[in-house]
C-alpha cells in the first residue's frame, strides 16, 4: 500500500484528523457498497441505469467499496492532442488510453466519441465506457469557450457505453443553451438506460478578482453542483475548492451569511463537504477532478486531492493528465495510489 501519511507530508496531522462540525457526516448519504440499492434504487433511474451504475462500482480495484475512480481523456480535444499528448505519444492510440484505464485499475474510462468508438468492440465489455458527449475546442480563432455536442446519445448506446457524460460551463453566456442540451441528452440516455456524469465547472473571465480565481470558490461550484443534479445528473465532477466567498467578493447572486460563519470554515475538507452537501446531501456522487501535471509533486498531490475528497465524503477521484502524461508504470502507480486511499480503512469520512 502508498505511505500515504508520508506523501501528505506536514499536512497529514491536519487532513487526517480534522473533524468536520458544520455540516456533520451523520447529515449525509455516505458511499458504500450497497449505494445503488440503498439510494439510487428509490429514484426513478430504470433497472437499466441501476444495472450500468452497478457495473461502475463493481469495476477495477475499487469494486465493492463504493468509491470509484475513473480515467478521463478528452485533453485531445479540450486542449490539444500536442499539448494533451506530446509528453507521451503513445496514447495518440486510443487502445493505449484504455489498456492504461485496465492497468491502472479504473472503474472506468472516460473519453470522446471518437477514442471509445475506435475500440469499443475490443474493449467496451471488459471495463465501463463513459462518452463525453461536448467539448470545447480552441482551434477556432480567436479562441472562444463553449461546450458543443460531437455525438448523441444514440450513438453512445450503439458502442455499448455504460454511462454518458457533458460539460456545462455554469455563469457562461451558453450556459443556458447547454443546459438545454445536456438536460435533453441525460433524459434520453437514461431512456435507454446509461448513467450520467456532468463535469459542473464554472467559466466566466468576471469570476476572477484581485488576483482571486473564484471559479473554484466553494460556494460557487456548490452552486453549480446543486444546477448539475437538478438535471439528473448520477455522478457530479467538479474542481476542488481553494477558496470561499465567490458570491460575496463578486456582489452578485444570492447567498447567506451562515454558509461562512457556521456551514464551512477555511479548512478544505470543510470546503468540498459543501460540495458534496450541494449534491442532494451526497444522493448524487461527488467525484474531484485530478487537475492538470505539474511534475514531480503529481503524486502527493493526487493523494492529497483524494484525502479530501473522501474525508468530506466524496464518491472518488477522476485523474486524468497526471496520469497518462507520464511513462505507463509511473502513470499506473500514481492512479493505484490514489486508490489506495479509498482502499486505506484508516482513512474515514471526517
Amino acid at each position: 500500500m502508498t505511505d500515504i501519511q508520508a506523501l501528505l507530508g506536514d499536512d497529514a496531522k491536519d487532513l487526517m484528523t480534522h473533524t468536520a462540525l458544520g455540516i456533520p457526516k451523520e447529515d449525509l448519504v455516505l458511499p458504500g457498497h450497497d449505494f445503488v440499492d440503498r439510494v439510487v434504487a428509490a429514484t426513478d433511474r430504470t433497472p437499466r441505469v441501476l444495472r450500468n451504475l452497478q457495473s461502475l462500482f463493481d469495476h477495477g480495484r475499487l469494486a465493492g467499496t463504493g468509491y470509484v475512480s475513473i480515467l478521463p481523456v478528452d485533453q485531445g480535444i479540450e486542449h490539444s492532442a500536442a499539448s494533451a499528448f506530446a509528453p507521451n505519444p503513445r496514447y495518440l492510440d486510443p487502445k493505449n488510453i484504455v489498456e492504461l484505464a485496465l492497468e491502472g485499475g479504473c472503474n472506468a474510462v472516460a473519453s470522446t466519441l471518437g477514442v471509445l468508438g475506435s475500440v469499443s468492440r475490443r474493449y467496451a465489455h471488459r471495463i465501463p465506457f463513459i462518452v463525453k458527449l461536448n467539448h470545447n475546442e480552441l482551434l477556432t480563432y480567436p479562441n472562444h469557450y463553449d461546450q458543443v455536442m460531437f455525438g448523441n446519445v444514440r450513438q453512445c448506446f450503439d458502442l455499448g457505453a455504460a454511462g454518458v457524460g457533458a460539460t456545462v460551463y455554469f455563469g457562461s453566456e451558453q450556459s443556458d443553451r447547454q443546459l438545454r442540451e445536456v438536460g435533453d441528452a441525460f433524459a434520453k440516455a437514461h431512456e435507454l438506460g446509461m448513467f450520467t456524469v456532468l463535469w459542473c465547472y464554472l467559466r466566466n473571465s468576471a469570476f476572477k478578482k484581485d488576483g482571486v480565481d473564484y471559479a473554484v470558490s466553494a460556494d460557487l461550484t456548490g452552486q453549480a453542483n446543486h444546477l448539475g443534479v437538478t438535471i439528473e445528473a448520477d455522478i457530479v465532477k467538479q474542481k476542488q475548492p481553494e477558496n470561499n466567498g465567490g458570491y460575496r467578493a463578486l456582489g452578485f447572486g444570492k447567498t447567506h451569511p451562515l454558509l461562512y460563519s457556521e456551514l464551512t470554515t477555511d479548512h478544505p475538507i470543510d470546503l468540498t463537504r459543501w460540495q458534496v452537501a450541494s449534491c442532494y446531501m451526497g444522493r448524487v456522487g461527488l467525484i474531484n477532478s485530478g487537475g492538470a501535471s505539474a511534475g514531480q509533486d503529481d503524486l502527493a498531490q493526487a493523494v492529497r486531492t483524494a484525502v479530501i475528497n473522501k474525508r468530506a465524503g466524496g464518491t472518488g477521484l477522476i485523474t486524468g493528465r497526471k496520469a497518462f502524461q507520464r511513462p505507463t508504470r509511473e502513470g499506473v502507480e500514481l492512479l493505484h495510489a490514489v486508490q489506495d486511499v479509498y482502499l486505506d480503512d484508516a482513512i474515514t469520512i471526517a
